[in-house]
This record gives C-alpha cells, sequence and structure tokens, in this order.
C-alpha cells in the first residue's frame, strides 16, 4: 500500500490562491496585448516585452499551482508532487513574479495615476503590477510556510540519544 503525503493544512489555499490570483494576470494581460496589437498602441517596446513576460508568468504559474493543488487532494506520491518540488517551484516562481514586477514598476515610473479613469492604460498596467506583487507575496508566504513546517516537522521526529542509553 503506499502512502499518501501529508501536506500542511494551507498548502491547498496558498495554491489556491496563487492559482485564482495567476488566472486573473491571465486575464487582463491577454486583454491588454490584444488590444495592443489590434490598435498599436504600445507605450514602448519594453512594455509590450513586460506584458508577455507577465502573461507567460500566469501561465506558468496558473499550470503549475493547480497540478500542485489538485496532487496534494489527490494525495500523489511521485517526484514531481514531493515537497522538494515545491520548494524548488516556489523559489523559481517566486524570482520571476519578483522581477518582472520590479522591472514594470520602473516602466511605468512608479505613480499611482491621479486623475486618470478607471479604465485608461495607466491603471491597467498598475493592476498588472498589483497582481504581480500579489503573486511574489503569496510564493513568498508559502515558500517561508513550507521550510518553517519541514523545519518543524524534523524536530518533532528526532529522537533523543540518551534514551538510547
Amino acid at each position: 500500500m503506499v502512502s499518501k503525503a501529508h501536506y500542511h493544512p494551507f498548502h491547498p489555499y496558498m495554491f489556491g490562491l496563487m492559482t485564482f490570483c495567476a488566472l486573473a494576470e491571465l486575464g487582463l494581460t491577454a486583454f491588454l496585448i490584444t488590444m495592443g496589437n489590434e490598435h498599436h498602441t504600445w507605450p514602448s517596446i519594453r512594455y509590450h516585452s513586460l506584458l508577455i513576460l507577465f502573461c507567460f508568468d500566469a501561465v506558468w504559474t496558473m499550470i503549475f499551482s493547480t497540478a500542485y493543488l489538485l496532487w496534494m487532494i489527490d494525495g500523489s506520491v511521485h517526484v514531481l508532487a514531493s515537497i522538494a518540488s515545491s520548494v524548488i517551484w516556489l523559489v523559481i516562481t517566486s524570482i520571476v513574479w519578483g522581477t518582472a514586477s520590479g522591472v514594470m514598476h520602473s516602466t511605468r515610473g512608479g505613480h499611482d495615476c491621479p486623475g486618470a479613469p478607471a479604465n485608461s492604460r495607466c491603471r491597467q498596467s498598475l493592476t498588472v503590477e498589483a497582481l504581480g506583487w500579489t503573486e511574489f507575496s503569496l510564493c513568498v508566504v508559502a515558500l517561508a510556510a513550507t521550510v518553517l513546517w519541514i523545519r518543524l516537522s524534523r524536530r518533532r521526529y528526532v529522537s533523543d540519544s540518551r534514551r538510547l542509553v
């Protein structure tokens, strides 16, 4: 009989939040890329490339966070469903989201669109950046909680050498 992997109870919720946030990011970036291509209204080539990077990040996050979520619910025990692969994926995903969001912040200029209409390009770019920072934060929190959980669970199972005497 194969034993099921035991994950901390927060894992499904964190990966669910990452999936839904990535889904929102994917929808927004796909819309902005489509509108920019149709109307040829790119503020800069760098902005267009950043939107494509955010779209890729969203697809990457959505696919893998959904897969991890399903593996956790199913209780799969294989290499891709392991805690180690989850930690590696969270590190890579944190780096990718943090980098993309930081570059978007400097590309946008960092202002909060004072006086711009609600559906302006400035506010849409601000939303892309905000969702990127949200994904980054979710990944960092999940990574820190996972590492802490691994650390604490190892301490519980360490036997005392004085009992062996």
